[in-house]
């Protein structure tokens, strides 16, 4: 990419050197044009009297707001599909009608002689409602799902959230100009949003998505960027919405459009995956390959071996477009929440009224995927010569079925075979090195007998360099491999960052087996490379159920103690869980393990 002139975020990144202090540690405050202020030893209040506690709060709770906000617009948009297909105006199949009933029974429905789409609009609705709700009301997903023992917390506590749209709406309310002035109060509503997060923005859309698309299938794909295929027609899908990419590729496996590629030349159609839509439509659908999270995707560009590029939202760097121009590869936008200058666009209108025209919008994508093709044959390919299998498609359902029960995971878990379960996920951040931070974690992790879960982009290099696969039980620790040989890896594949609602079902299910606390077992949350809203949201989530959260990149809090005293400290009294920020990974993994051991002290587990 260098030699073809195309610069990427790694070389963006040096270029922004030296970052800003005042922004690293959260005292930069542009909420109001009076400013913005920046607090430092001369200048320790804002104009308005704010102090470093209370910007360095604000800014955080606009964060995981924007992370509630995130995950809550894409559900949305799976929500309304599952409602529009129970009423007939969206025409795809319920795939998931066993987790549709089971869901809804969960939720309170009636189920009792309904049919599978009248269950769908009653289950649709309320995971709106949840949503979206304005009269403060029970949430109900949470009273479903919860622990009762975190429900009580969080009553206890008062922040039980009245839906993800008020959470939000109340959290930029309050850090509006001359409104909450209280860090303390702030970081109340923080919790409150990081609850909407992962009750109704992860969870609410997890059962949507599953209902309407079906549960993950376990599977082995190829992986890594020598998987990319020369003289096919190449699509990337990239982004968080499953939708319209589940209907491009099955338009896109259809015969009709098959001996279109063929007539244009091509020996057929393959589909790639980029961040989440990529891993939804990969465990779900097979054979779309995965490449590579939102940092590497111009490095996936840059193989010059995309004919098309299909961006719906989030992760979706503006910088694409340039690379793109270089390799003539055609990029289409999806989604009126996600323009892109310079990319066509077929999608979804501001109120979703077009949700009927799928087929239709999948078969225009797709039939410009072919025309790119053709438009493309003096395009150089490099494609580099590395390629991988991977095992996908975990859940709780699977260990169901494996093993007969959880029962026997959580033998294996008391017993030490298991020394302990992390939920290693996350974005990426080239304030690191770029995945090595994940990487190296993870094999600490394995060689020390704990069980990997993972999902989203912090997937990506497990499974590009073979932890998603049984060969790397070779580097597992004695225990874990003895339960896991000779066909399943030390680590699990659990798909999409939205699955991280799959991860936190299996620690319930093993904390229910138990009959223990989850926040008393040897569990752990990890996002060692975060870098946007959701990440916040994510390990909040988790915090919230009383599991740790590790880091090897700090939030912008430094500029705080106050701040930096109740995330690291105090929440362990309240929540039972801090978060814990080493950016030294290999001390990070030491980290997580002396806290693991540490529980299993605690609850007289060899």
């Amino acid at each position: 990419m260098e030699s073809a002139g195309c610069e990427t975020c790694f070389d963006r990144f040096d270029s922004q050197k030296p970052h800003c202090a005042f922004g690293i540690a959260g005292v930069c405050c542009k909420n109001c044009n009076i400013g913005p202020c920046r607090i430092t030893k001369k200048s320790p209040k804002g104009v308005c009297g704010a102090d470093a506690d209370l910007i360095v709060a604000r800014n955080l709770l606009r964060w995981v707001a924007a992370g509630t906000a995130s995950h809550g617009a894409r559900g949305r948009e799976i929500m309304l599909a599952l409602k529009a297909t129970g009423e007939g105006r969206l025409d795809i199949p319920i795939a998931g009608a066993q987790k549709l009933k089971k869901s809804a029974a969960q939720l309170g429905i009636n189920t009792d002689g309904k049919t599978v789409e009248e269950l769908a609009v009653e289950l649709s609705d309320i995971l709106l409602e949840d949503l979206s709700r304005a009269v403060p009301n029970e949430h109900k997903t949470l009273h479903a799902f919860a622990a009762k023992e975190r429900q009580e917390l969080w009553r206890k506590l008062d922040l039980v959230p009245i839906s993800a749209y008020h959470e939000v709406f109340e959290a930029l309310h309050r850090t509006g100009t001359g409104t909450d002035g209280d860090w303390r109060n702030v970081m109340k509503q923080l919790l409150r949003c990081g609850l909407a997060f992962a009750w109704s923005s992860v969870l609410g859309s997890s059962i949507a998505m599953d209902s309407l698309f079906g549960l993950p299938e376990r599977s082995t794909v190829k992986t890594n960027l020598g998987a990319l295929k020369q003289g096919y027609v190449n699509i990337a899908v990239h982004g968080h919405s499953p939708l319209l990419v589940s209907e491009i590729v099955r338009q896109g496996r259809s015969e009709e459009f098959i001996r279109l590629a063929r007539e244009k030349g091509a020996l057929g159609i393959q589909f790639y995956g980029i961040c989440c839509s990529g891993l939804s439509a990969m465990y779900r659908y097979g054979g779309v390959i995965p490449l590579s999270n939102a940092i590497g995707a111009e490095l996936v560009l840059g193989t010059g071996a995309l004919d098309l590029w299909v961006a719906d939202v989030q992760d979706v760097f503006p910088a694409i477009m340039e690379v793109a121009k270089c390799f003539k590869t055609t990029v289409v936008t999806t989604s009126d929440s996600a323009r892109l200058p310079g990319a066509e666009h077929y999608g979804y209108d501001h109120h979703h009224s077009n949700l009927g025209d799928t087929a239709l919008l999948a078969k225009k994508i797709i039939n410009r995927a072919i025309e790119s093709f053709a438009e493309r044959r003096d395009v150089p390919v490099f494609i580099p010569a590395y390629e991988v299998e991977a095992e996908i498609g975990f859940s709780v359902e699977f260990a169901t079925s494996r093993f007969g029960s959880m029962d026997v995971l959580a033998q294996a878990l008391k017993d030490g075979k298991i020394a302990g379960i992390v939920n290693l996920v996350g974005c990426n951040n080239p304030r690191v090195l770029y995945e090595k931070a994940i990487t190296d974690i993870t094999r600490k992790l394995i060689e020390n007998d704990v069980l990997v879960l993972t999902n989203g982009c912090a997937s990506f290099p497990l499974l590009k360099l073979g932890y998603c696969h049984a060969r790397a039980l070779e580097n597992a620790g004695p225990g874990l491999k003895e339960l896991l040989a000779p066909d399943l890896p030390p680590v699990w594949h659990m798909g999409e960052c939205l699955d991280n609602a799959r991860a936190s079902a299996f620690f319930k299910a093993l904390s229910d087996a138990l009959g223990r606390d989850m926040k008393d077992l040897p569990f752990a949350f990890a996002s060692p490379e975060w870098s946007n809203e959701k990440g916040v949201g994510a390990a909040l989530g988790f915090r919230l159920l009383g599991i740790n959260s590790y880091h090897s990149v700090y939030p912008p809090v430094q500029g705080s103690e106050n701040v930096m005293k109740y995330l690291f400290e105090d929440t362990r009294e309240t929540l039972g869980s801090v978060m814990v920020v080493e950016v030294d990974p290999m001390k990070l993994a030491d980290r997580i393990l002396l806290d693991i051991s540490h529980k299993r002290e605690r609850l007289g587990w060899k």
